[in-house]
């Protein structure tokens, strides 16, 4: 993954096929808020484990404000590869990248920001473009691993500004949301999967959401060719045939 990078509109990552349940709740009412083109809002904080949904959130977001300007995409910065732009040097420059890369964007999105590297150039770059959008009343959305206060190398300044906006948690942890999960994601693949096998894959299968969906479409694969229903005897076999 670059740095800044599309999100195209695909309706795969949209607001309307998102997974509701006890954990992210407010995170998804607070994105509704943020995209209500009648909506006061214009700043929002995610924070979550890794695999609970914030980068589907991020993405169902850029969506809505890319079509809303008619564009097919729209920029995006992550901080999960910053290497891949400033090569490991950060030198302070006239220009900002980041600024460069976000003229004339209908919204500042930002992924991991708790990956940010400890470097004043980069920072300072960010605090800026954050500046500008939210000076002018452009909606922000940003994402993390922690809450506000524990972001790491993160200025006072800027968590300061995080909680003017709206702050939420994203954490599907409890089984009784992965069940939720697996199952709208059978659906999507028109997928008939039987209760016991959502249990076995979650007993043995890693529990974050990427590895449930690569076991899911492991098994969706194995069942076709096999022209059989999906058990969990075949899911089983599926998963040792993948690994």
């Amino acid at each position: 993954m670059q740095l800044v990078f599309d999100f195209p509109v695909n309706p795969k990552y949209s607001l309307d096929n998102f997974v509701i349940c006890s954990g992210n709740e407010t995170a998804y009412r607070f994105v509704r808020r943020l995209t209500d083109d009648e909506g006061a809002e214009n700043l929002l904080y995610l924070h979550g484990p890794s695999g609970s949904g914030k980068t589907h959130l991020l993405m169902a977001i850029g969506a809505h404000f890319s079509a809303r300007a008619g564009l097919s995409s729209v920029p995006c910065i992550s901080f999960k590869d910053v290497d891949e732009v400033y090569g490991g040097e950060y030198p302070a420059e006239a220009v900002s990248k980041l600024a460069e890369r976000f003229r004339n964007a209908p919204a500042l999105l930002v992924d991991d920001l708790h990956l940010i590297p400890d470097q004043q150039a980069v920072r300072v770059e960010l605090w800026q473009l954050f500046n500008d959008f939210y000076q002018a009343g452009r909606p922000i959305a940003i994402t993390g691993l922690y809450p506000p206060k524990e972001l790491p190398t993160i200025d006072d300044h800027l968590i300061s500004r995080l909680l003017w906006g709206l702050v939420a948690r994203v954490d599907i942890s409890d089984d009784d949301s992965r069940r939720l999960i697996m199952k709208k994601l059978a659906d999507d693949r028109q997928i008939v999967l039987p209760a016991d096998v959502i249990d076995y894959l979650l007993l043995h299968v890693r529990r974050d959401v990427p590895s449930l969906i690569e076991a899911l479409d492991a098994i969706s694969r194995y069942a076709l060719a096999a022209k059989r229903k999906v058990s969990v005897r075949l899911a089983r076999e599926a998963l040792a045939f993948h690994s």
